[in-house]
This record gives structure tokens, C-alpha cells and sequence, in this order.
């Protein structure tokens, strides 16, 4: 595979004309890969109420049910140790290849995240299906550039068509997909992004609406929007939810670090396996992503102690579950977590201040766009996956103002976002042996847009101090693209289109990012 400069420039000017048509391939890839996950799960946790059932009528089937989790726990285990970017969510790991910081076996990966994924899942430890399905897309994404031969920025792009299609197939939620592309793996608007990963999230979510069906994941009758003059209601939520994330973050960090310190694997996994176990012959509603208790919080089943109850426990079960480093992801428990604490403050609010019981619904729906802004500092993508996942766009306003205040808040308390958080540990356990004397150098290119009020704004090019081995190839400015000249000034929203070397790149990124961006 060529992948010299003018290879890359060439390349990239040409890529955009077919960018459509191959997110409609990499589209279809990653949503049958996800839509296959996504079936293999349900029928598993099927399998898994099955027994629960058994289990309680007959002593001989609970203990023989501890016993095969016992094996599946080892089973995981020896994946992950096969396989150690199969842990966890996937969804740094797709980060941190998009940034040059490492690069994964696509279809090891491909077939030891399906599996590890799909047992421990279907065993009812506490993660969700969206991190892995986004995961597996990227890789069935990178499957198809190694087999087409493209080069390395190409590469990434269809990764990212392969990412923003596993989650769209996840959630029957396309823009969601889409937004979290930009938002979070690029965190930068790029048209060749927005083009290729728009194709790659609607071919995706045709296939899964054709499997499972036009139906939203959740089911919500909301008759009323929240009065202007309960807005203060909102404000309190925000806060509360803000406060929360930030408390979450922190424990899904405390969580690991006591979990590195037991040295097998083995071990690590049998925990979580094990608790998942004790709960599924105790409280079941907790195991697996948790989607069955927003029903049963709907339907007012839950007094407000209980409410809070369950919360905590899902809670702990949820740090004790990721914390492992098994297979799964949290979109899908922060969100049953977030529907939790929505309906408990809801709860309290109308008990204690009179609110109207029916607004307790758009407390569940805000809540849960509230967390998921606190926790990965993706507003957008949250207000958008909601509004998808709810089938209704009603409530727009509302959850908009407070996926804001929670986002503020976690962002005074100093929190970082959690996939941000995630990727460091990733990259602070990266063998640097890895990184081996003789690996060819591989050119990619990095898109950084320039904000306003920053130190670079106005500036000319050659009064900048660039990183090192690095090279600006192309000042984009609305619809036209300028030659980097030395006597070219940089303005607010212009576009630098960064040549580097791929080993280099996630520290050019950074460096650049410090110059043009805020925040």
C-alpha cells in the first residue's frame, strides 16, 4: 500500500467524489454485524430469564447456572487476554486508532468482541450493547479499506462510516450516529465526515428497522410539555444530573484502578460474572443494559425509596461490571441510570411541591439526556439519540437547556469526559515496544477547525510555531481551499488540513488543538 505524500494528497482531493458509495457499503457492513449482535444479545438474554426462571424453582438448575457462569467468566477472560482491545466499551479504542495512537487486528477484534461481547452481555453483567456495536463497525469499516487496499486516510474515514453505522443499527437512531462521528470520535465538522458517515447511518438503521421493526427502543406517552413556569424545575435537574455525572466519571476510574490491582484476568471477570449471578436470583430487573426498569418507572410500579434504591444498586453493579474490563459498553445503563434519577427527582418534586404527577414522564426523557451530557460531554449527540429514542422531538427545548446546565456543571467541577478519561488509561498501559524501529512511516491527515479567540486568529502562517514533523497542506475557508503560503492569515473558521506521519499524530493533534480551539 502506497502511502507516500503526493499518494495522500492526490487521494484525499479524489476521495470525496465516492464517499457516498462506499458509506453505503461500509453502511451495510457494520449494520449487519451490529444487527447480528444486536439478535444474538436478545436471544441470549432470553436464554437468561429462562434459567433465572428454573433456577428458582429448582435448587439443582440455580447451581449448576453458577457454575456455567463460572465458565463463561473464564471463557471472556481467555478472549481478553487473546484480544486486549476487546475490553470495555470500544468505543477509546476507536478513538485512539482514529488518532494514530495504536491500530487493531480488524478481524480478531471483529470475532473476539462479537463473542466476549455477546457472553458477557448475555450473562447480565451490567453494559450495553452500543460501545461494542460501534466498535465492531469500525472494524468492519477497516475490514473493508485492507481488503480494497485504501490508504491510511481513507482508512480512518471509513472507520468512522463503520462506527457512526454501529450505532445507528444499536438504536434505530441514524443522526445520533451520525453526530457522535463529529462530535465525539472527529469532535471537529468536517463535510467529507458528514457525507460518508450520513450514507453509512441511514443504510445501517434500514437494515435494522427491517429486522426489528419502525417501534422507538422506548416507549413513552408524553401528553404534556413542562409549563414555562416549572422551568425552574429543570434548572434543579440539570444541576443535580451535572453533579451526578461528575460522581460517575469518578467512579468508573476508582473502580478500574481497584480492579488493576488484581494481577489475572481470570479473577478480574469472575467478579462481575458472579454478582451478575447473586442479582439475577435477586433483583433481575438490574442485569444486562437495564431497559426494562424505564417500563416499570413509567408505570409508577416504584415508590420514591425504591426508586433510589434500585439506582443505587444498578449503579454499583455497573461500576463493578465495566470496572472488570469485560466486553460491554455503558451508553445504554448511564441512560437507564439517568431515567432512574429523573423519576426519583420527578417523584420527590411532585410529592414535595405540588408538580403535576403526569410531567413525571418528561422527567425520565430529560434525565437521561441530562446524564449522558454530564458523563461523555456530547451534548448534541445526547439531545439527538434521545429525541430518537423516544420517537418525539416535543420536548426539544427542555432537554436541550438541561443536557447544558448538567454539561456545565461537570465541566466547573473539572470532570473529564469519560471516553477521554478511558483513552488515557488505554494509552498509559500501551506497551512501548509496540511502537517497533522498522514500521513503515505512514501519512495521514488531520482536520482542525479554528475557533474565535484563539492565540493563532489573525495570525500568519509563518508567525506560528508548528509542531515538529508536521506540515499545513491546505487552509480550507468556506468553499474555497487556499495554499498554505507563509503570508496567509489564519482566521476564525477556517479549516488546517495537517499533514504528519501517523505515529506522530495524536501529539500534533493535540499540540494544534491547544492553538486553534478552546475549550
Amino acid at each position: 500500500m502506497k502511502n507516500n505524500t503526493h499518494t495522500v494528497l492526490k487521494r484525499f482531493q479524489n476521495f470525496r467524489y465516492g464517499l457516498i458509495l462506499q458509506g453505503v457499503i461500509v453502511g451495510a457492513l457494520a449494520g449487519l454485524v451490529s444487527v447480528l449482535f444486536r439478535i444474538v444479545i436478545e436471544h441470549a438474554n432470553d436464554l437468561l430469564f429462562f434459567v433465572l426462571d428454573y433456577g428458582n424453582q429448582l435448587v439443582m438448575v440455580k447451581i449448576a447456572w453458577f457454575a456455567a457462569i463460572a465458565i463463561l467468566a473464564l471463557l471472556v477472560a481467555r478472549l481478553v487476554r487473546w484480544q486486549p482491545m476487546i475490553s470495555g466499551s470500544g468505543i477509546p479504542q476507536v478513538e485512539g486508532e482514529l488518532h494514530g495512537v495504536f491500530s487493531q487486528n480488524w478481524w480478531k477484534v471483529l470475532i473476539a468482541k462479537f463473542v466476549g461481547g455477546a457472553l458477557a452481555i448475555g450473562a447480565g453483567l451490567s453494559l450495553g450493547r452500543e460501545g461494542p456495536s460501534i466498535q465492531l463497525g469500525a472494524m468492519a469499516g477497516k475490514g473493508f479499506s485492507r481488503i480494497s487496499k485504501r490508504i491510511k486516510i481513507e482508512e480512518k474515514l471509513l472507520m468512522t462510516c463503520g462506527a457512526s453505522a454501529g450505532l445507528a443499527a444499536a438504536f434505530n437512531a441514524p443522526f445520533a450516529g451520525v453526530l457522535f462521528s463529529l462530535e465525539e470520535l472527529h469532535k471537529s465538522f468536517s463535510v467529507e465526515v458528514l457525507l460518508s458517515t450520513m450514507a453509512a447511518s441511514v443504510t445501517a438503521d434500514f437494515i435494522s428497522r427491517n429486522v426489528f421493526g419502525l417501534a422507538p427502543i422506548f416507549s413513552f406517552d408524553i401528553t404534556q410539555n413542562i409549563p414555562l413556569d416549572l422551568y425552574w424545575v429543570v434548572v434543579v435537574l440539570g444541576v443535580a444530573l451535572g453533579a451526578v455525572g461528575v460522581f460517575y466519571n469518578f467512579c468508573i476510574k476508582k473502580s478500574q484502578q481497584l480492579y488493576g490491582k488484581i494481577k489475572k484476568t481470570e479473577v478480574r471477570l469472575l467478579i462481575p460474572f458472579l454478582c451478575a449471578g447473586v442479582l439475577g436470583f435477586t433483583f433481575p430487573a438490574v442485569l444486562g443494559g437495564g431497559n426494562s426498569l424505564i417500563p416499570m418507572l413509567i408505570s409508577g410500579k416504584f415508590a420514591l425509596v425504591m426508586i433510589f434504591a434500585v439506582f443505587a444498586i444498578k449503579f454499583i453493579f455497573s461500576m463493578v461490571s465495566f470496572g472488570s474490563g469485560a466486553p460491554g459498553g455503558i451508553f445504554l445503563p448511564l441512560l437507564v441510570l439517568g431515567a432512574l434519577l429523573g423519576g426519583g427527582i420527578g417523584t420527590a418534586m411532585v410529592q414535595v411541591f405540588g408538580v403535576p404527577r403526569e410531567l413525571i414522564q418528561n422527567f425520565i426523557v430529560l434525565a437521561m439526556a441530562g446524564f449522558f451530557a454530564a458523563i461523555v460531554r456530547a451534548p448534541i449527540t445526547g439531545i439527538i439519540l434521545i429525541c430518537e429514542l423516544t420517537g418525539s422531538f416535543t420536548q426539544l427545548l427542555s432537554v436541550t437547556l438541561v443536557s447544558l446546565i448538567a454539561y456545565v456543571i461537570a465541566d466547573l467541577l473539572k470532570s473529564k469526559p469519560i471516553y477521554e478519561q478511558l483513552l488515557e488509561r488505554i494509552i498509559a498501559r500501551q506497551d512501548e515496544a509496540q511502537s517497533a524501529p522498522q514500521k513503515q512511516e505512514v501519512k495521514i491527515l488531520i482536520e482542525l477547525p479554528v475557533h474565535f479567540g484563539t492565540p493563532i486568529c489573525m495570525k500568519k502562517i509563518s508567525q506560528i510555531e508548528w509542531p515538529e514533523n508536521s506540515l499545513i497542506v491546505a487552509v480550507k475557508r468556506g468553499s474555497h481551499e487556499i495554499i498554505p503560503k507563509g503570508t496567509v492569515r489564519i482566521r476564525p473558521g477556517d479549516i488546517l488540513v495537517i499533514l504528519c506521519n501517523e505515529e506522530n499524530s495524536y501529539r500534533v493533534r493535540e499540540m494544534v488543538t491547544k492553538l486553534c480551539q478552546t475549550g
